[in-house]
């Protein structure tokens, strides 16, 4: 059966976005300095080969673990999860060829017709429920993965639903001091994860937790 996961960056203090990083923000990262906080917690990513072969970047990058273990999240799955915000910030960043290359599906109370993108990416709009968004990716992912790939408040919603199967979290070495907290708004019982691998590298750490 697919598992469900989440892969996410996060600061040292347990943010995944730093304040003031919003779509009403998106063209003044220097508002409260937002952008340098961003780059600083992803600049691992930006540095991979594959990353840059996902995105068209042209040859060169980093290879090794971290490499690999982005080359393996992205293959594994098989569809995608995230919230109308993040979808409001990729819509106007990513490529023409959006860099997911499966079924997205975007929880939002708007209506809108698919959006089908070059390469392979389709983006629904669902309008009735996280588990409703959960049940069409699985029918859409098959014997692949699933990622919930935020933001925050999308992730806790998974979480206090139980679902969650690992957490693959690339925590970097950056202070926000406030922001989008990662764990915020979880309810009893809260669910319990064990440290399946540990990768270390000079921008972050990247750990893979797996449900108890």
């Amino acid at each position: 059966m697919s598992k469900v996961f989440v892969n996410i960056g996060l600061s040292l203090d347990g943010y995944m976005a730093p304040e003031g990083m919003a779509i009403e923000n998106w063209d003044r990262p220097d508002y409260k300095d937002w952008g340098a906080k961003w780059g600083a917690m992803m600049s691992w990513v930006l540095k991979l080969q594959y990353f840059r072969e996902n995105l068209k970047f042209g040859p060169g990058g980093e290879t090794g673990q971290v490499n690999d273990m982005f080359r393996y999240t992205m293959e594994r799955s098989g569809a995608s999860i995230m919230g109308k915000r993040m979808f409001e910030q990729g819509e106007i960043s990513w490529p023409e060829e959006a860099p997911f290359h499966t079924p997205l599906y975007v929880l939002t109370h708007e209506k809108r017709e698919p959006w089908v993108r070059p390469g392979g990416t389709t983006f629904y709009f669902v309008n009735d429920g996280p588990e409703s968004a959960l049940e069409q990716a699985r029918e859409s992912a098959g014997d692949r993965d699933i990622r919930i790939s935020g933001g925050a408040n999308v992730i806790q919603q998974y979480l206090n639903l139980g679902v969650i199967d690992e957490l693959e979290i690339a925590q970097a070495p950056v202070m926000f001091g406030r922001g989008q907290r990662l764990f915020d708004n979880l309810r009893e019982p809260v669910p319990q994860f064990r440290i399946d691998k540990v990768v270390d590298s000079p921008t972050a750490t990247h750990l893979r937790y797996v449900r108890e």
